[in-house]
C-alpha cells in the first residue's frame, strides 16, 4: 500500500474538521456553512484524485446550490432563532455509531479485493464528452428541473413574506 500525498491529507483533514463542525456547532447557520465546507472538501477530494466531473459536479451541486439552499431556508424559517443544545443533549451514541460504520468501511476497503487487483485501465473520458452526452439527449429534463427549481424558490419566498406581512 502506498502513502497518501500531502495535499490529499490537508483536504481530507478540512473535510472531516468540516463535517464534525456541522455536528457540533450550536447555530443552524454556522452548521450549514460548515456542511458547505465538508461539501467543498468533499469535491476537492475528487479533483485530487483525478475524477474531474464527479468533482466538479460536487462543487456546483452540493456547494452552490443544496448548502445555499439550506442557507436559504434557514433564514426564511427563521431557523436560527432556535435555542442551542443543552451539554445533555450530545449524542454520544451517535458518535459511538459513527465509530463503528468507519471501522467497519475501513475494514471492508483494507480488506477488498478491488485494491489488490490490478484490473483494466479505465477509459478516457474528458469532461466535454461527458456534457455532450448530457446535453445531447437529456437537454428537456435539465429545463423542467430548472424551473421546478425556480417554482419552489418563489414559492418559498411567497411563503416568507405573507408570514411576515401579517
Amino acid at each position: 500500500m502506498r502513502l497518501m500525498s500531502a495535499p490529499f491529507l490537508i483536504l481530507a483533514a478540512v473535510t472531516l474538521v468540516g463535517a464534525c463542525a456541522a455536528m457540533m456547532f450550536r447555530g443552524l447557520v454556522h452548521c450549514a456553512l460548515a456542511l458547505a465546507i465538508a461539501f467543498a472538501g468533499i469535491g476537492a477530494l475528487y479533483l485530487n484524485l483525478g475524477a474531474q466531473f464527479l468533482g466538479l459536479a460536487q462543487l456546483l451541486v452540493y456547494v452552490g446550490a443544496i448548502a445555499v439552499l439550506i442557507v436559504f431556508v434557514i433564514l426564511l424559517t427563521r431557523g436560527a432563532d432556535s435555542e442551542p443544545l443543552s451539554p445533555a443533549a450530545r449524542p454520544v451514541a451517535g458518535i459511538v455509531v459513527a465509530t463503528a460504520i468507519f471501522v467497519i468501511l475501513a475494514w471492508a476497503i483494507i480488506h477488498s479485493g478491488a485494491i489488490h487487483s490490478s484490473g483494466q485501465p479505465a477509459p478516457q473520458t474528458t469532461i466535454r464528452q461527458l456534457g455532450g452526452a448530457l446535453m445531447d439527449g437529456y437537454v428537456l429534463p435539465l429545463e423542467v428541473i430548472g424551473l421546478m427549481l425556480t417554482a419552489a424558490l418563489i414559492g418559498a419566498v411567497i411563503v416568507a413574506m405573507k408570514e411576515n406581512g401579517r
